[in-house]
């Protein structure tokens, strides 16, 4: 069995999402996600995300392609996550190519493309546009 594992905010959920927790899923036969806790996503971007922690990890779980989801409480930690759920692939999106390669030496690291025009940021900007 090839278990996969990737993370994300999955906050404003979008195609894109789904496109990467499909493909990431395509790459193995037990998808984990680690959803981006409120706190992290805050010390990342300066926000919070527009949907707490509880509520993006039931929007994730409930996909088909999913099999497990937790909190992630800290980039730093990926390397313990990996352990803790006996990663083969660790899947990011390519915006962070090369960033997680010295994760090779405990599992396959794959760097999918995101989805092209589409971004949480994005999305949160325009809604924000249009309300002004």
């Amino acid at each position: 069995m090839t278990n996969v594992l990737t993370f994300g905010t999955f906050d404003v959920f979008h195609i894109g999402h789904v496109n990467m927790l499909v493909r990431a899923a395509d790459l193995g036969d037990h998808l984990t996600v680690g959803v981006s806790s409120d706190a992290l996503n805050f010390s990342k971007k300066q926000r919070y995300p527009v949907y707490r922690e509880e509520h993006r990890m039931a929007i994730v779980k409930s996909l088909a392609c999913v099999d497990e989801v937790f909190v992630e409480e800290s980039l730093e930690l990926k390397g313990e996550y990996i352990k803790k759920f006996n990663a083969d692939v660790l899947v990011m999106g390519d915006d962070w190519a090369g960033k997680f390669d010295h994760y090779r030496e405990l599992c396959e690291v794959v760097y999918l493309p995101r989805t092209a025009e589409v971004s949480t940021t994005d999305i949160i900007q325009s809604i924000k546009e249009q309300l002004d």
